[in-house]
């Protein structure tokens, strides 16, 4: 029988439950490769024994770990390691971690990422138990070729209530993240010979997912007003934008431009693909309503993902389909087989429906909001000489775009030796010279790793002077 490596020992002092460490220790080992694939765990009994716990945390920690997508279990044959799957699209790290980091060993104001430790692991984990007493089987079954049911209506009530989208569960379809939602719609909408449009500066996985895929693409730059129009005759016929939020410089598509975009679907026979990554971060009012909310063409298709709302772990997305492209993306994933985990389906959709999730997208929003609002006061206040900030009142990232007399490539190779994970803002795009920032996570610290972060990129800068 396995045994758990003695290099985890409870930590009876610290405020951390029991069953969150146990999480924690399986978590970074499972993700290191220490536990491979298909690895049995040790029996809930024998390790609440050699820990010193109660059988019960173990329970929750493993069931827990299965709701994540992290385990398997099966009756009689215990706990396995799941594969990992395809990953979130989100910024690279390094292959090895600087020296010195937080205690969690991430990377300081690293993009993009949220911080887990705000995850709700209680209300989680007695939303998995519940269901577990009360309907076993979701846990396994009843999801269907396109999502669980219930899953599919909650995400059509939060696109509508969240994001102004009046879409049916029909019109929703569950996928394992933007990865796989992207890969289903560009296999249904993008012809042979076509071209992808993607916004530059932009996310570099999207064009080399379209390029990977065979698919030539076209670069939108950006104006004041967002992304720019393809030029007429390139032979674009599908887009990918961040209208409500653009990545990763900020800042919303105006209703000009969207307008702009769908009457080019329209005329062109184009398509859209929305990208909202995360539009529920907005500090300053409601959400802007989403450009699927707003197509009366019916030429947008929406992605969206619990990545960076909820967890980064449960590798959950999702796509809303305009009415005429219900069967066409459904056939795309029926081809390409659904590669979205059951197990944590029924769950969500249970946690979505009872408020606990609402709740905890409250509190997240209120914690993120006051990070991203020190962020840009620190560096305004402590980087006036080294560049300058927009606030855009809005999303995960912050970018601190440099003076000419500063590189952000060196910049940022020094900071990340400092063991911040910045990213060069010209990496983000292919036209030389156009960029020249450093793009800062303002949600995965808190203010007092804020202040380090920034002592160490200021000494990372001058170290670069």
């Amino acid at each position: 029988m396995p045994k758990p490596t003695p290099a985890f020992m409870p930590d009876r002092a610290s405020a951390v439950p029991m069953f969150e460490q146990i999480c924690v220790s399986f978590r970074a080992r499972i993700r290191s490769g220490a536990l491979e694939t298909g690895a049995r765990l040790p029996a809930t009994r024998a390790l609440a024994q050699d820990l010193g716990v109660a059988r019960a945390t173990v329970v929750t920690a493993y069931e827990q770990l299965v709701a994540e997508g992290y385990l398997a279990s099966r009756r009689g044959s215990g706990y396995t390691v799941c594969a990992m799957g395809e990953v979130e699209l989100s910024p690279g790290a390094p292959a090895t971690a600087p020296p010195e980091l937080t205690e969690r060993g991430d990377l300081l104001l690293e993009a993009g990422q949220p911080d887990m430790r705000l995850f709700p692991h209680r209300a989680w984990a007695k939303c998995v138990a519940r269901l577990c007493r009360t309907r076993p089987e979701d846990m396994l079954s009843g999801c269907g070729r396109f999502g669980h049911p219930e899953l599919r209506q909650a995400i059509a009530t939060h696109v509508r209530d969240w994001r102004g989208i009046a879409a049916r569960p029909d019109q929703v379809l569950v996928t394992s993240g933007a990865t796989e939602a992207l890969d289903i719609c560009l296999h249904a909408l993008a012809t042979a010979e076509g071209a992808v449009g993607v916004e530059d500066p932009g996310f570099p996985p999207i064009r080399r997912f379209a390029e990977a895929q065979g698919r030539c693409t076209r670069d939108l730059a950006l104006d004041p007003q967002g992304a720019e129009l393809p030029t007429p005759g390139d032979g674009t016929d599908v887009v990918v934008l961040t209208p409500s939020h653009q990545y990763p410089l900020g800042g919303a598509m105006t209703a000009g431009r969207r307008q702009d975009f769908v009457r080019w679907a329209a005329q062109s026979q184009g398509w859209i693909i929305e990208d909202d990554y995360d539009s529920e971060f907005r500090y300053a009012g409601r959400p802007i309503p989403a450009l699927a909310g707003v197509d009366g063409q019916g030429r947008t298709v929406y992605i969206g993902s619990f990545s960076k709302i909820f967890s980064n772990s449960l590798r959950m997305g999702y796509i809303v389909a305009p009415d005429g492209l219900i069967d066409r993306l459904a056939q795309a994933m029926r081809a390409k087989g659904a590669r979205a985990s059951a197990m944590p389906q029924a769950a969500l959709a249970e946690f979505m429906q009872q408020g606990e999730f609402y709740r905890h997208l409250r509190r997240v929003r209120r914690i993120y909001a006051e990070r991203h609002r020190n962020l840009i006061e620190a560096l305004r206040a402590g980087f006036g000489d080294v560049g300058h900030v927009v606030d855009h009142q809005a999303g995960m990232q912050v970018v601190l775009h440099l003076h000419a007399a500063f590189a952000d490539r060196p910049i940022v190779a020094a900071a990340r030796a400092e063991g911040v994970g910045a990213e060069a803002l010209s990496a983000y795009s292919r036209r030389a010279g156009a960029c020249n920032g450093v793009v800062l996570g303002a949600c995965l610290n808190d203010l007092d790793e804020q202040a380090e972060a920034l002592i160490r990129l200021r000494r990372a800068i001058s170290s670069t002077g």
